[in-house]
């Protein structure tokens, strides 16, 4: 039997689930953290004319022969970890070469992947995932990026209702050793009338959206598991993330025709796991928000009953739903 590969940081508890259920279901697992390399872990990799790269992954008290991997599950390791002592320029270098060693042996493994590292690097670019999006016909809020004062009131004035802002990429970031979400904010209008910093880096703005809820959809190969989210604040009805504590959740359907548009945006990203969050309309439209190639699931999985963690397991495995 092949080996399912795992490569996530050691405290990822969903990644425990999954683990858990592929050993379940009698499946070799070799997990590691990309930190544990190089101290604790090491590579030995050949490759010529006749054999594609094989050799071993070793930790301590196990190793795994690369060309018995048949399916990687990546999802957020920790960074490479050198020995201390190294200088700044030495530690820049080193991890360089472990990034096109190490990273560049398992990106060349001929697997089932759930993701491949590239395509979710491509697919965390909101400007992509939206520019794929529509071109898959899925429906998108009016967007601008800009770091221009102007062109956001020219926004604005396009525009027949309020705006949003949010972050570009991740709106995670620590200060002073505290943990700081940048949530999403509705502008009035002493917010266009003073858009001081706005030129101090890129900004992305969108017409806000009426919506009776979102939908966070957990997309892993054909299954797709949408489940409503609703919100008992207005703060979180900005956004859901803002307070956890007023949500509500229960499972849905996706719409055929959103269905096979989500399967195509899928397909043009190159993932078979992402977490796309969408608005529902009033009227019941769907309109596409962004797909996160390392969503979090978990929590859904708790609150709704669907089994996500299997279906995760399926697609390593290769099992057809």
């Amino acid at each position: 039997m092949s080996t399912v590969l795992v490569i996530a940081a050691r405290d990822d508890w969903p990644t425990d689930r999954v683990v858990k259920t592929l050993q379940e279901r009698g499946a070799t697992v070799f997990r590691m953290d990309a930190a544990e390399f190089p101290q604790d872990a090491s590579l030995a990799a050949r490759i010529d004319n006749v054999h594609a790269w094989h050799g071993a992954l070793a930790m301590p008290l196990r190793a795994v022969d690369l060309a018995d991997v048949g399916a990687c599950y990546f999802r957020a390791p920790n960074p490479f970890r050198f020995a201390a002592g190294m200088s700044g320029p030495e530690r820049r270098f080193a991890a360089a070469q472990a990034r096109a060693g190490f990273g560049g042996i398992l990106t060349a493994l001929d697997c089932r992947w759930v993701n491949h590292p590239s395509a979710m690097s491509r697919a965390e670019y909101k400007p992509f995932q939206l520019a794929a999006a529509r071109t898959c016909g899925l429906t998108i809020p009016p967007t601008l990026i800009t770091n221009n004062a102007d062109a956001v009131r020219s926004f604005a004035d396009d525009i027949p209702g309020p705006l949003i802002c949010k972050p570009v990429a991740s709106p995670v970031f620590i200060e002073g050793d505290e943990l700081k979400t940048v949530y999403t904010h509705r502008l009035n209008d002493s917010d266009l009338d003073d858009l001081t910093g706005i030129d101090t880096t890129a900004h992305l703005f969108q017409a806000w959206m009426d919506k009776a809820h979102e939908v966070r959809l957990t997309v892993v190969g054909e299954r797709l598991y949408a489940a409503e989210v609703h919100s008992g604040t207005a703060a979180g009805h900005i956004d859901w993330r803002s307070d956890y504590k007023s949500l509500t959740y229960q499972q849905t359907e996706t719409p055929p025709a959103v269905a096979e548009r989500v399967q195509r945006l899928m397909r043009r990203l190159e993932l078979r796991f992402a977490a796309l969050d969408f608005i529902v309309s009033p009227s019941g439209d769907w309109t596409f928000l962004e797909a996160n190639p390392c969503g979090q699931w978990d929590w859904i999985q708790h609150h709704t009953g669907h089994p996500i963690a299997e279906g995760i397991a399926d697609e390593l495995l290769g099992v057809t739903p």
